[in-house]
């Protein structure tokens, strides 16, 4: 959280712009408001929306090649080769320690499944991949569900539910508006279809690094967090349970967050940049 929350952009000949003023009179009303670091400049959008596209097309690449009978780690060797032969980087790759390109996330892994050569996608699967881009020091970051074969109703349509909880989260972010509202929005789509939401992980800002200020959580009230003001960046990747919210990370190789209960995981996400109009999507 930023201990600067008195002021966004710059000045323009030394006077406050009108987004100055409309976030200051905020921050005097006591909301919590970005850091001048938040609100990125029409040039690092830019750097960010050329690193999404990057990244959309390593999804895309993966949407060619995904089926039964393909391993994890071809995935990740696909992602790799597409977005180093685009002069980009696999953010994932060695971050932290993450031995990979790419997350790949099959049936009651929740997120961060490490790729392996031993993991096989089988008729009726689901599965999340999550790619992140670094192209000239920007980052983007999106995932996709996948099903694989023949999939059955249920895990169809908690699929489709996970889908519509982005779609209705994105709708939910407005310009002043506040984070605590999209994830009012997500955690009341979720339940009313009979699903959780995992609260331990959450959507975050983006662009000049993996991981920044906001944390963008998938639940909780209306008016709350911090306010969303237009030049920030930020994914909504809600990670919706069929059965129970509670999670657990394999102790074997630290990553991997699996549902308690063995019963299926699934996620959407995007990167967005918030405009005067509402959020855009840079990431597919």
């Amino acid at each position: 959280m930023s201990d600067r929350k008195h002021g966004c952009r710059g000045k323009v000949d030394g006077q406050p712009t009108e987004l100055d003023r409309r976030v200051l009179e905020m921050a005097r009303r006591g909301c919590l408001v970005p850091g001048r670091e938040l609100v990125k400049t029409p040039e690092q959008i830019e750097g960010i929306r050329r690193s999404g596209a990057v990244n959309t097309g390593v999804l895309d690449c993966v949407a060619a090649m995904i089926g039964p009978g393909v391993s994890t780690a071809e995935i990740d060797r696909a992602v790799y080769d597409y977005t180093t032969s685009h002069g980009a980087i696999p953010a994932p790759l060695n971050y932290e320690g993450f031995p990979k390109s790419v997350c790949t996330s099959v049936n009651d892994v929740v997120c961060h499944g490490i790729p392996s050569e031993r993991e096989i996608l089988r008729d009726g699967d689901i599965v999340n991949v999550d790619v992140s881009t670094i192209l000239d020091g920007y980052y983007s970051d999106a995932s996709r569900m996948f099903l694989i074969g023949n999939v059955s109703p249920e895990r169809r349509r908690l699929v489709e539910v996970t889908r519509e909880c982005l779609r209705i989260g994105m709708e939910a972010a407005r310009p002043f508006g506040f984070v605590g509202d999209i994830g009012h929005a997500i955690q009341r789509h979720a339940e009313k279809n009979g699903y959780s939401v995992v609260r331990e992980l959450c959507g975050h800002g983006v662009g000049l690094a993996f991981h920044e200020e906001p944390d963008i959580e998938h639940f909780g009230r209306r008016g709350t967090g911090m306010v969303l003001v237009p030049g920030m960046v930020f994914t909504i990747e809600p990670m919706i349970n069929m059965g129970s919210r509670s999670i657990f990370i394999d102790e074997a190789d630290g990553w991997t967050v699996l549902t308690d209960d063995g019963l299926p995981s699934a996620q959407w996400e995007h990167t967005f940049v918030m405009t005067e109009s509402g959020p855009e999507i840079l990431t597919y």
